[in-house]
């Protein structure tokens, strides 16, 4: 019997990925052992970090960063996951602020300066609504992903363990939170935080509309070393994940699987607006649109020491023109 490649994925437990976790697709010739019960943060520091997996879905934002500083990994360009933002901006209803250039000078939490979600809500709360990154004062929660030395004019504060910004914000210590979450204040229904945006639905379909861009949050990270050893790895790898998807959005498209009323309107909404495939991997035309604007707002930031080329950030996948998909 023909012994497979034994690799690590670390992922998170979504339906696009589905037909890989179950084992319905498989990867030619690689045998997937597939953790998926760490939180998103856990799993990028645990890869990134200490490397304990040989693939791992990972922050974009700290993987551009580990790039930056020649950490031995890779990515292929597989986005498990995208979210608009500009419902995860949240408030003190308590501290005048009624639009987005009324965060100027104030004191804004985050859970950590790197994550994605954050990195966009910067990017465009500068370019969209006029709020420079570095007029606002930072407080953050969590240690960074990568290590990180704020760049010269940037007002940075890090927490003590005793201190949770969603806590601050409900009792006035903070001003705002930007967060990649549904905060526990807006869960609970408490009064005293609200959203920036009152209408953030409203907001993303214009932004998308102007930009073009449904934010890429993650990408899949691989040891650079298994890369090197094992070439045929990355297209077998990026095929099946492109299959699972694939696979998987069939099975949603049929409406009776989903216990929501107005399912098949919200479905139809969404390729309206967004397109046939907004899930879609590989480089194209959108997708670098999307990725470079990151890599832009990063080096902005001072996150990163230049503009990464996105040939740089994502291994060739390509198995040939129009090859790939003919019978065996």
């Amino acid at each position: 019997m023909t012994k497979k490649l034994e690799l690590t994925l670390a992922c998170g437990n979504y339906d696009i990925l589905r037909p890989l976790i179950d084992g319905t697709i498989s990867p030619d010739g690689i045998e997937l052992n597939i953790l998926t019960g760490s939180d998103s943060a856990t799993r990028h520091w645990r890869f990134l970090r200490n490397r304990e997996y040989d693939v791992a879905e990972c922050s974009a934002s700290t993987y551009i960063i580990a790039r930056d500083q020649g950490l031995p990994f890779r990515a292929l360009p597989v986005f498990p996951h995208r979210r608009f933002r500009h419902g995860f901006a949240y408030i003190n209803v308590n501290k005048g602020i009624k639009k987005p250039t009324d965060l100027i000078g104030k004191k804004v939490g985050v859970k950590f300066y790197q994550v994605t979600a954050i990195l966009w809500l910067r990017g465009m709360l500068e370019h969209e609504y006029g709020v420079p990154h570095n007029s606002i004062e930072w407080y953050a929660e969590l240690d960074e992903d990568m290590p990180f030395t704020p760049p010269p004019g940037l007002k940075f504060t890090k927490l003590p363990d005793d201190k949770s910004v969603e806590k601050m914000l409900a009792e006035g210590e903070l001003d705002a939170v930007l967060h990649p979450d549904i905060i526990d204040p807006i869960v609970d229904g408490d009064p005293r935080v609200g959203l920036l945006f009152q209408d953030p639905k409203a907001e993303e379909k214009a932004y998308f509309k102007r930009t073009g861009i449904f934010p890429i949050m993650h990408v899949l990270g691989i040891k650079e070393e298994i890369v090197e050893k094992y070439p045929w790895v990355v297209p077998n790898l990026y095929k099946a994940f492109d299959d699972a998807k694939a696979m998987t959005m069939k099975r949603l498209r049929n409406p009776r699987i989903v216990p929501l009323a107005w399912y098949q309107e919200a479905w139809d909404e969404q390729a309206a607006l967004l397109g046939p495939d907004p899930w879609e991997y590989g480089l194209t035309p959108q997708n670098r649109n999307n990725f470079e604007t990151l890599v832009g707002y990063s080096h902005e930031q001072g996150l990163i020491s230049r503009k990464i080329p996105l040939e740089e950030l994502f291994l060739e996948v390509s198995q040939g023109r129009k090859r790939g998909r003919f019978r065996t």
